[in-house]
């Protein structure tokens, strides 16, 4: 096999940019539009990614690969010529597949016949196994390009905070438009600020941001799996040109720079208390009637949750991957690094009691249901995870996957015998009394043991659910079922049933 030269980090850090803009206009020329002129734009741009980065592994042309060229070039033109619709489904399958196989052809070490099968092995494999073994290399280049194209300390901590802000733009759009949707204040206070952040829209900005991140890594990945491509076999790595080793980019370890960790955190810290500082205006009196202008309690328990608990998972995420996988830093840094993580916590524990009260908001006006509360059982565990990592954060040999393991199993036996229908009926009875509102046909649907807690109510409101329990008395009996299907939660339901319609058979 002919050696080439070795994969620079610069050049490396020149393509993964290219990849990331590419991936950028991509978005911006086809989402939520046809293809059309689009199309060719694309093309054209993509074969000029892909052949100056990876020209070194161009293999001498043929008559057949501008042939091929020149087939590809045409296809893409129907997209603005034609329009009809077979023809366009159709090239929408064929034109990649086309593309990707003469990629293969032009660029691939192991050079295969254009007239062989071999090609469409290889192809695959470039495009499977290839990329995703260089998904890690995106974070390889970024860290060994911030160390060694540098020189001295203060350039380089510049750098990585510029990469920490890279990283914090696309999260920073999801967690804004989260929390603007989340809050209407919040979102009064944000249009104060450049019409830009109005504009935000957390379905079509997140789609856009992921859509440009995912198809950026995903080329480059592609990209680099041609410039060089490793085989994983027996722990091998193909490396073609190794004669300067310091030219090879390695494969990362999966830590975080505390420099860029400390910047995404700030950036993200800076969004986080000025949403609890709006919140802390009306969160704590909304029980007493203090809501955001022209907001109504359903409005205001409807509107946010979901974004709240998103946001609280990301936070979540963000706060277990700069506890398991944070560099070793200075003693200042590694200070202030906790202070971050600390308030991270502090905010996010404040989100999740803005979603606990809402919820509870909501079950005040519509009802508790069994999935309203395992949301709420989820949120308070949630909680508990992020006390638990706060105590991590101070201290480092603290075993807080451990915890999570017995946390957790504690959690899910102490709901299985908490008696969630018990309760749910319970506080469905509750708020009948203060509000005279009661889902009977929900109640019914509750498994037996809510039953006597039922019969209780109805005696008390001179049989208001008679009926229904009439009608819930129909249901298959334990006499008629095997003994191995006893139950005596079931058991103790019906036998409360007999006795309270005065029908209970004779042993």
């Amino acid at each position: 096999m002919e050696e080439k030269g070795p994969a620079n980090p610069k050049t490396a850090l020149q393509a993964l940019t290219a990849a990331f803009i590419l991936a950028t206009v991509h978005q911006y020329l086809f989402f939520g539009h046809k293809p059309g002129v689009s199309y060719p734009i694309f093309v054209a741009l993509f074969y000029g990614f892909m052949l100056y980065y990876a020209k070194d592994r161009l293999r001498p042309p043929t008559w057949f690969s501008y042939v091929w060229l020149g087939a590809i070039f045409l296809l893409s033109m129907t997209f603005v010529l034609f329009s009809n619709w077979f023809f366009i489904a159709l090239n929408l399958l064929v034109l990649p597949a086309l593309i990707l196989l003469h990629m293969t052809y032009m660029l691939s070490y192991r050079q295969p016949s254009w007239s062989r099968f071999s090609l469409i092995g290889a192809a695959l494999e470039h495009f499977f196994a290839q990329s995703l073994r260089h998904w890690p290399t995106v974070f390889a280049v970024i860290k060994q390009s911030s160390g060694r194209s540098i020189q001295g300390e203060r350039k380089q901590v510049i750098i990585k905070v510029l990469i920490g802000l890279v990283f914090s733009f696309p999260l920073l759009l999801v967690v804004v438009s989260l929390l603007s949707s989340a809050d209407g204040v919040f979102h009064q206070v944000l249009n104060q600020f450049p019409d830009l952040l109005e504009r935000i829209s957390f379905d079509e900005g997140f789609a856009r941001t992921l859509w440009s991140v995912l198809l950026g890594m995903g080329l480059f990945g592609y990209l680099w799996g041609f410039v060089a491509p490793r085989l994983n076999k027996a722990g091998l790595e193909l490396k073609e040109g190794k004669a300067e080793g310091e030219g090879n980019v390695e494969p990362v370890s999966f830590t975080l720079d505390p420099v860029i960790i400390t910047t995404v955190l700030t950036m993200i810290n800076i969004v986080y208390v000025l949403f609890v500082t709006v919140q802390f205006s009306y969160l704590f009196g909304a029980w007493d009637g203090i809501l955001p202008q022209d907001s109504t309690y359903a409005d205001y328990a409807r509107s946010g949750f979901f974004e709240l608990m998103l946001v609280t998972a990301i936070n979540f995420a963000i706060l277990l991957l700069s506890l398991l996988a944070l560099g070793k830093a200075k003693a200042r840094l590694q200070t202030f690094i906790r202070l971050l993580l600390y308030i991270m916590v502090l905010c996010s524990i404040v989100m999740l009691y803005s979603a606990y009260s809402r919820l509870a908001l909501y079950e005040e006006a519509y009802g508790y249901t069994q999935i309203r509360f395992l949301v709420h059982a989820f949120m308070i565990f949630l909680g508990l995870l992020l006390v638990l990592a706060s105590v991590r954060i101070s201290r480092a040999q603290f075993p807080l996957m451990k915890c999570y393991i017995v946390l957790g199993l504690l959690a899910y036996v102490i709901m299985n015998y908490i008696g969630m229908d018990r309760i749910i009926a319970g506080q469905n009875i509750a708020r009948y009394e203060t509000s005279g509102k009661l889902d009977t046909h929900y109640l019914m649907e509750l498994s037996w043991e809510a039953v006597p807690k039922l019969i209780a109510f109805s005696k008390q409101e001179n049989g208001l659910l008679d009926q229904s329990l009439r009608e819930k008395r129909s249901e298959p009996s334990l006499d008629a079922q095997e003994w191995p299907s006893f139950n005596i939660s079931t058991y103790r339901g019906q036998q409360a049933l007999e006795r309270y319609l005065g029908t209970q058979q004779t042993p």
